[in-house]
């Protein structure tokens, strides 16, 4: 294979008809669409307005990988696994982002040639979670991030490993994981001897089985180990371990490989073997971890006090009915069923055959529990002495707590270069052991984040460690003991994002790992916060960070949680948390709750609480109590070990209360518009099987829909987007020229119904003309997941919740105000409509210090490039300022900086003797209390705008 070709943009096709196949997106199609990107972005009329990062930083996210200079180890690469590459060349105090420029954020591995400063990075994350994202391939660098090439590999979705050959540059080893949800052919290891331009697949062992890691043997590239992994993750289920899983040699730098875990090897063989991972100390010495996903062997049980969950399953009802009325009522109380269930109330539902014993069980099992309360081995470590004949374990016992059930999630094992007897090995927690793997010891410490990703060990200095997790990077110089933590750059992964209507108004959102945060949006990140110790954002719970409710009456009454529904309802004044997810019946099977579930505070009583399991359940009492208002609103789930055929997206029309849509996560949408009595599937003559990832109810229309699917889970990356404007009766395709990249939310602007905005993995998108076509809405927003999208209506921003750049937020004024049929003949302008005078303006409080620079920002639009003339006029028609500018064709930005000029300043004193302005410490006039005209000329064209200077 050879690939030539230069890649600037992410990718775009033009979307498929409104009856797309649901399947696997190809690699040939993102290579054709890579040109079409760019030129979308190129030609976009939003190009110009520029999008501000307001952090929040200090819980950072994911690491996948480092790349450190082994001659100087304060210079490092990080690479998160959704939020870019960043560089420091000062031991982590601070970093800049060198892949905001290239196609995509993701990344799965990178190697660094120090010789050279050539960065490889293998895109797409392995660590196999719900957001691990695709890439598309491998990019190279010789500039140190300035520019990206595409070098192949464009199917490859996940790619875990990158080897140079220390010798030649030219020779490298890849290591290529394959798609996540489905099955391909592009995976395995591949091979390069000319630097990339040609690629050969040295090992392949079918389409469902990837290498999740190589190591090298730090004295020979010619001996290295490839790790497969046999898996097969659905929506609804994981199969995380295969026969095919296993270890494999190469003698020739990865031309011929070997598989060396064979039966006879002591290594685990068989359906239980899930993700390897390898670590290479010398000629002899090599350590494997291992996800083992085989059954424990059956301990003697220990006599367990009380009524059990099993017990139900054996029992008659008869049983039951003997059962003392002591025992019964602390099963049901240590159990957590809803408290109108008592010994009592039990007895007599049996008596009356409304259950069966059997329902005391039942009514605790779902997806979840068959999940945690599996036995399986789990993490084990093995060693070879003779170059990976043999292998045995090297502990005795179990390494319980260190996997759970998220042994896909972790699977890496680290040798201490200068001790064979030095290993490390990670989940959660992350573990050291100095005796060869018999015994180990913790080395969490209270700044470092529990799930571990990546580390590196210092070849020259023993101790000298560098941990990367779902927090971000810590450092530490003696084996663990103590961490500092560097955690300056802005990869915060959002799930989902909210705002109140305070002033200044705040942002909300809950965060992959690093539980619900809230903040100012004018949060403006730096560090002197480490000295005040008031850090602008507050956390507000832990776990997975979910969607964000708050009360419109009293910001204080907040309702967040974390995954699988596990909701409360937060009074921030009292410190009072009330748990609030909503109980199943008795003989119902457990509601099923998605990872990201649904709630929505209804906007016509903020007493009213919907949330979504597999039904629709409303509270009229702010969470205390719960009431099913639907059936089963999906396909009726799946078996597996996840969670399936749940709600994901839940909207009310703010015209009527009790008009509400439904999206599930297999694909059902569904209306009702008497508050839940009746039931209506308006989804069938969309494409099927596809998660509804957003419902919006309009703001505009009383009929009017709109509704988004996202194939992500089977690597389809068709973005589907639909609007209906006769309740779900029909839908009209809007997707039009969008790129080719799964689509996570849109939103209406509240002022304007033309115009849309949208989120999708790849960026941030408008429309001005309700879908017809799309405009890219990047400026200084990198090629990364946008999750989530909320509009403030007063202030006119619009803040964008992404998942690996944190939170980002834009002025969309012009947009929103624009007249769309003014729009290819008529210049516009907006600005915001005061600013508060101050008398910093200009100067400074010492002479070391940079005077303060007042900026009001000011956005027009030009049907055409050309030169513009801005003047700035006085109430009484004195022009105060006069600036000059290029513009281009579409939306333009600037800030003015509350200047005046010299002429402008006489003949305001002309006009008034008493006007006081003198020239600030920088030299210049600012301009005095009042309101102003501010004018927009090109050519026969104008426009203006007022603002105040209070």
């Amino acid at each position: 294979m050879k690939h030539s070709y230069r890649l600037f943009s992410l990718l775009l096709l033009s979307v498929s008809p409104i009856f797309a196949q649901n399947t696997a997106t190809s690699g040939s199609a993102l290579q054709e669409s890579l040109e079409k990107k760019e030129q979308l972005t190129k030609n976009s009329i939003v190009r110009n307005l520029p999008l501000k990062n307001i952090g929040p930083t200090v819980m950072s996210g994911r690491v996948t990988d480092f790349a450190v200079n082994p001659q100087d180890p304060t210079e490092f690469y990080v690479a998160y696994a959704s939020g870019g590459l960043w560089y420091t060349n000062n031991n982590g105090t601070s970093f800049k982002p060198v892949m905001d420029n290239s196609p995509t954020q993701n990344i799965g591995d990178i190697a660094v040639d120090w010789k050279t400063g050539t960065i490889w990075v293998g895109t797409g994350e392995v660590n196999a979670s719900r957001s691990s994202y695709a890439g598309i391939g491998l990019l190279k660098s010789d500039d140190k991030g300035e520019t990206w090439k595409f070098m192949g590999l464009p199917d490859s979705h996940h790619i875990s490993r990158i080897l140079i050959n220390p010798e030649n540059s030219q020779e490298l080893v890849v290591g290529v994981t394959g798609h996540l949800y489905s099955s391909n052919s592009e995976r395995g290891v591949y091979r390069t001897t000319d630097g990339g331009k040609t690629w050969n697949k040295t090992l392949f062992i079918n389409d469902e089985t990837g290498i999740i890691d190589i190591a090298v043997n730090p004295n020979d590239y010619n001996q290295m180990y490839a790790a497969a992994w046999d898996k097969d993750r659905k929506a609804w289920n994981f199969r995380e371990s295969g026969e095919n899983s296993g270890i494999y040699k190469s003698t020739d730098a990865g031309a011929t490989w070997s598989k060396v875990s064979t039966a006879d090897s002591g290594f685990p063989t068989g359906e239980g073997v899930g993700r390897i991972g390898l670590s290479v100390y010398d000629d002899n010495t090599v350590y494997a971890i291992v996800d083992n996903q085989s059954r424990r062997p059956e301990e003697k049980k220990t006599e367990k006090k009380g009524l059990q969950k099993d017990d139900f399953k054996k029992m008659k009802n008869s049983e039951v009915l003997k059962l003392e009325d002591e025992k019964l009522e602390k099963y049901l109380r240590d159990n957590d069923f809803q408290k109108k269930y008592t010994s009592e109330s039990v007895k007599k539902m049996i008596r009356e055959n409304r259950i069966q014993a059997s329902d005391l069980a039942s009514y605790l099992e779902d997806a979840n529990s068959l999940l945690f309360d599996t036995p399986v081995i789990g993490a084990e470590v093995y060693k070879s002495s003779d170059g990976g004949k043999t292998w045995k374990r090297t502990h005795d016992d179990y390494l319980d707590d260190l996997y759970y059930s998220y042994g896909y999630y972790f699977g890496m094992v680290h040798v201490d270069p200068s001790n064979k007897d030095a290993i490390y090995v990670y989940g959660v927690p992350i573990l050291k052991s100095k005796d060869g793997g018999k015994t180990f010891k913790s080395i969490v410490a209270e700044n470092v984040h529990s799930d571990h990703h990546a580390l590196w060990i210092n070849p020259n200095r023993s101790g000298h460690l560098i941990d990367g997790n779902d927090g971000g990077v810590n450092i530490s110089y003696d084996d663990g003991e103590n961490w500092q933590i560097s955690n300056s750059p802005s990869v915060g992964q959002f799930y989902a994002i909210n705002i109140d209507n305070q002033e200044p108004y705040n942002v909300y959102g809950g965060l992959q790992d690093n539980g619900v945060w809230t903040g100012p949006h004018t949060n403006e990140e730096n560090s002197g916060w480490t000295t005040s110790g008031d850090y602008s954002f507050e956390r507000l719970m832990g776990g997975d960070g979910m969607q964000v409710e708050i009360d419109s009456r009293d910001p204080n009454i907040v309702y967040t949680g974390f995954q699988f529904g596990n909701y409360f309802r937060i009074n921030r004044k009292t410190g009072e948390q009330v748990y609030i997810q909503p109980k199943h019946e008795l003989g119902e099977n457990p509601y099923r709750f998605n990872w990201q579930t649904p709630i929505l505070l209804s906007s016509h009583n903020q007493d009213i609480l919907y949330l979504g399991g597999n039904k629709l359940m409303r509270s009229m009492d702010q969470g205390n109590t719960w009431t099913a208002i639907s059936e089963d609103l999906t396909g009726g789930g799946k078996k597996g070990d996840v969670p399936y055929g749940t709600l994901a997206s839940i909207s009310e029309s703010p015209f009527q209360f009790g008009l509400i849509y439904t999206g599930s996560d297999d694909g059902k949408i569904h209306i009702t518009k008497n508050s839940g009595s009746s039931w209506t599937n308006i989804g069938k003559d969309l494409p099927q099987d596809l998660w509804v990832s957003r419902l919006i109810a309009s703001q505009h229309k009383e009929s009017r829909v709109y509704a988004t699917l996202n194939g992500y889970r089977s690597d389809d990356f068709t973005p589907y987007v639909y609007v209906s404007e006769d309740f779900g009766q029909s839908w009209k395709n809007i997707s039009s020229n969008l790129p080719l990249s799964p689509v996570n939310v849109i939103r209406e602007d509240p002022n304007n119904e033309n115009v849309l905005y949208l989120g999708s993995d790849n960026g941030l998108y408008v429309s001005l003309d309700q879908g017809a076509s799309w405009e890219a809405f990047d400026n200084n927003l990198p090629n990364v997941a946008v999750h989530d999208l909320r509009v403030h209506p007063g202030e006119k921003d619009l803040v964008v919740g992404t998942h690996g750049r944190s939170i980002y937020i834009t002025n969309i004024a012009a947009i929103s105000n624009m007249d769309n049929k003014a729009l290819k003949n008529e210049m516009m302008v907006s600005t915001n409509a005061s600013i508060r005078f101050s008398s910093r303006w200009g100067n400074s409080y010492s002479k070391w210090m940079d005077p303060y620079q007042p900026e009001l920002p000011v956005t027009y639009y030009s049907p055409k490039a050309g030169k513009v003339y801005i003047s700035v006029v006085s109430e009484n028609g004195i022009e105060v300022q006069s600036i000059n500018k290029e513009a281009e064709k579409g939306f333009n930005s600037f800030n003015y900086d509350l200047t005046i000029s010299e002429t402008g300043f006489k003949k305001l004193k002309e006009k008034d003797s008493k006007l006081e302005i003198e020239k600030a410490s920088n030299e210049k006039l600012y301009i005095p209390k009042g309101r102003y005209k501010l004018k927009v000329k090109m050519d026969n064209g104008s426009a203006e705008t007022v603002f105040e200077v209070k």
